[in-house]
């Protein structure tokens, strides 16, 4: 079962785009509420993808408790609904110690999922799912994607045709049940507190935004800087094992293998590596348009922290609990 709503109640959560400077915003907020941070990302949980991934230092992580950062190797695998049950189990720690958790990150299906559930879909067929992901090695990624088209467009609307362990799953569901995922997923789209408000307030959540031009000139920055704190060596080091589908899918480490494989030149990797990570920022912005209940907040350096603030506290002193 999924943890309850009450298992977030208190939480606050900030979110953005990658390279919209959540973490240092969040170091600032943690420390004016009395809060910890729990990880709202899929690739911090890797232990040594720390460079690539933009995981917060040890000096932050000594300034403020973070929770759900490298607590998993490589080679194994995570899934929204396990990270939900993590991120419960580290509110209620936060709070044991008097502390108030605060959610920081960017993965669209984890700040769904925190917001609005889980939705009830079949489990994992892993015969079926090994054959499909066969497929698509076999007839490429965009091939399969036409094939979801043919049987759920909105999900294919959705998702990108490189995103295949995705597409993968929109199949399986289809295969499965006979239905669409986004018939599953319609359930799924309204935040989990609505109706329920006995229980809990609803979360404040609070969404970073930049001017797309700003935006991306962060990104190109960032990777740069990477690139120069050691990247590449972090990645050939990893390549020591087997990734898994999960961690293989974070951004950059599949390019920086390839140019180790002698694939691509390293000019064409880095130009290769600030395009996707572009695009991935884009359809995180489409996401956070899409989810209901969160708050834009323009990134214009007046007093962005006491902004945040004062949001998070309206939402909650303006929660009047149903009486039964």
């Amino acid at each position: 079962m999924p943890p309850p709503p009450a298992a977030f109640a208190d939480a606050l959560v900030l979110t953005g785009p990658t390279g919209s400077g959540k973490s240092a915003v969040a170091l600032e907020l943690a420390e004016r509420v009395g809060g910890e941070i729990v990880a709202m990302d899929s690739m911090t949980l890797y232990r040594g993808m720390d460079v690539g991934t933009a995981k917060p230092t040890a000096e932050e992580r000594a300034r403020v408790r973070h929770h759900l950062i490298d607590v998993l190797d490589p080679w194994e695998s995570a899934n929204v609904a396990w990270w939900l049950d993590r991120a419960a189990g580290a509110c209620a720690d936060i709070r044991a110690r008097g502390r108030r958790p605060l959610f920081v990150g960017g993965t669209p299906f984890y700040l769904k999922a925190l917001l609005c559930g889980l939705f009830d879909a079949p489990p994992a067929d892993p015969e079926l799912r090994r054959r499909l992901e066969a497929e698509a090695e076999r007839v490429g990624p965009r091939a399969l994607h036409d094939r979801l088209r043919a049987v759920d467009p909105t999900a294919a609307d959705r998702l990108h045709p490189n995103d295949v362990r995705r597409v993968v799953r929109a199949l399986e569901v289809w295969e499965l049940t006979g239905r669409p995922i986004s018939a599953f997923q319609q359930t799924w789209d309204t935040p989990a507190f609505a109706g329920r408000r006995e229980e809990a307030p609803p979360l404040a959540c609070a969404v970073l935004e930049w001017p797309r031009d700003e935006l991306y000139r962060r990104i190109d920055a960032r990777v740069d800087a990477m690139i120069e704190a050691g990247w590449l060596d972090e990645v050939r080091r990893l390549r020591e094992r087997p990734l898994s589908k999960e961690a293989v899918q974070a951004l950059g480490y599949r390019e920086l293998m390839r140019y180790l494989d002698g694939m691509c030149g390293w000019a064409e990797t880095i130009a290769h590596i600030k395009t996707r990570t572009r695009q991935f920022a884009k359809r995180q912005l489409t996401w956070f348009r899409n989810l209901t209940g969160c708050w834009h907040c323009p990134v214009d350096g007046l007093n962005l922290v006491d902004r945040v603030l004062n949001y998070w506290q309206n939402v909650q002193s303006n929660y009047s609990p149903v009486q039964s």
